[in-house]
């Protein structure tokens, strides 16, 4: 039998450890949605800045860039590959929300210089289907960042391509570097 006197309790104000991540995650969205005010701003970058960025955990990219709620767009995905979604995203990003500038950001240590197109052989021998998607392995992080660049340069429905930088990130050091598109 349990009482209340054998049930820890957490400090008042402190996110429950007890459940799944995703419990842990929706107590810190109530917490967070009680002190929440609502900064008045639309969905349009103060910036005008896309950044195209690897989901990896160790990138902070708001501090490892200085940026504040509501300066930029931020799309991610495995690499910080530039997709055909991601375009779609960039697309949508300048033509209905006024960004200009496109940063793109891989890093050193990406998972993706360990995995092959076998990845999608596998997953179909797996579960009995091939996923339309490419893997986008690659073994060089700077030349896929000069691809990433052409693919973003050479869209025909983005409207601003002149501003479009890329850079790897440093995951030991946190500096990036720019790499030269040619």
């Amino acid at each position: 039998m349990t009482t209340s006197a054998s049930v820890p309790t957490e400090p008042e104000g402190a996110i429950s450890t007890d459940g799944t991540v995703t419990d842990r995650l929706v107590d810190a969205n109530e917490q967070y949605a009680a002190a929440f005010t609502d900064p008045g701003m639309d969905a349009r970058p103060v910036l005008h800045v896309a950044v195209v960025a690897c989901m990896d955990a160790r990138l902070d990219l708001h501090a490892a860039l200085g940026l504040e709620l509501g300066d930029c767009h931020t799309i991610r995905n495995a690499g910080g590959v530039v997709t055909d979604d991601v375009i779609r995203s960039l697309t949508i990003s300048q033509r209905a929300l006024g960004t200009r500038s496109v940063v793109l950001i891989h890093h050193t240590g990406c998972g993706l210089e360990d995995l092959t197109e076998d990845f999608r052989h596998d997953l179909e021998m797996e579960v009995g289907q091939r996923p339309a998607w490419a893997v986008e392995a690659f073994r060089d992080v700077e030349q896929d960042v000069r691809q990433s660049m052409q693919r973003v340069r050479t869209s025909p429905f983005l409207l601003h391509t002149d501003d479009v930088r890329g850079f790897v990130f440093d995951v030991t050091t946190g500096l990036m570097r720019e790499i030269d598109p040619t």
